[in-house]
């Protein structure tokens, strides 16, 4: 089995949530008491936050790279990255590396794919959703063409995740809020809708509005790093 190594603490929420399903889809698979061999280096969110809120995206490409450089060093065979908005660093913090990174995108953007769809909402941090990243590479590698919430939804979203989700806070409003603007993004012509952040699907799933098909970047992304750890 190969060692997975993550680059986590963006948030401690959704690093948590990555660990778990990594060694159930491993358990699920070998069977027995047979779990995924990981290894995490988690930073502190707040320097994530800052970073991200303050546009210092230059300095979390350094901060990343170092730590992606010392999971590379101890052990690990591939890379994964628990945040989509951080992705937008990637080029900078997978540098050199001479483990493949298996980005995020990629799992997604292929399920959707495969299910024949071409265009698909995409929820997340207002960086994520009001940026180019993400969406250049699902269009470019995938075909699909991204829609996002309007700017006063995109605040709202926003909030929600640093505020709540990413400090283990999941009410009842606020579920009934991203459950709102799932359903109105498919009544607006969204063929699906990604769960681009990987602290949503903590909060809402695919059993919450079954009409309307959601794709867990988190879950999607577990399941590749699994297929990579055990091929």
């Amino acid at each position: 089995m190969k060692r997975i190594g993550i680059l986590g603490g963006s948030s401690d929420q959704a690093t948590a949530d990555y660990y778990r399903r990594l060694n159930v889809a491993v358990n699920a698979r070998l069977g027995g008491s047979n779990t995924a061999e990981v290894i995490i280096n988690s930073m502190n969110f707040q320097f994530a936050a800052d970073g991200v809120h303050q546009n210092r995206w230059n300095e979390l490409g350094v901060y990343l790279a170092a730590r992606a450089k010392a999971l590379e060093v101890a052990g690990a065979d591939v890379l994964i990255c628990v945040s989509n908005t951080l992705h937008r660093m990637a080029p900078v913090f997978t540098a050199g590396l001479s483990i493949p990174f298996l980005h995020i995108v990629d799992p997604t953007g292929a399920a959707i794919k495969a299910r024949g769809f071409k265009n698909a909402a995409l929820l997340g941090t207002k960086a994520a959703m009001s940026g180019t990243w993400l969406q250049q590479r699902y269009a470019e590698n995938f075909g699909i063409k991204i829609v996002v919430p309007g700017p006063a939804a995109q605040d709202v979203m926003d909030r929600i995740i640093f505020d709540e989700l990413c400090r283990g806070r999941f009410t009842p409003d606020s579920k009934a809020y991203y459950l709102e603007a799932v359903a109105r993004l498919h009544d607006q012509g969204a063929e699906a809708v990604i769960l681009g952040c990987t602290e949503i699907p903590l909060l809402i799933g695919q059993a919450d509005l079954p009409h309307v098909q959601m794709f867990d970047t988190t879950g999607l992304h577990v399941e590749a790093a699994v297929d990579f750890a055990l091929k």
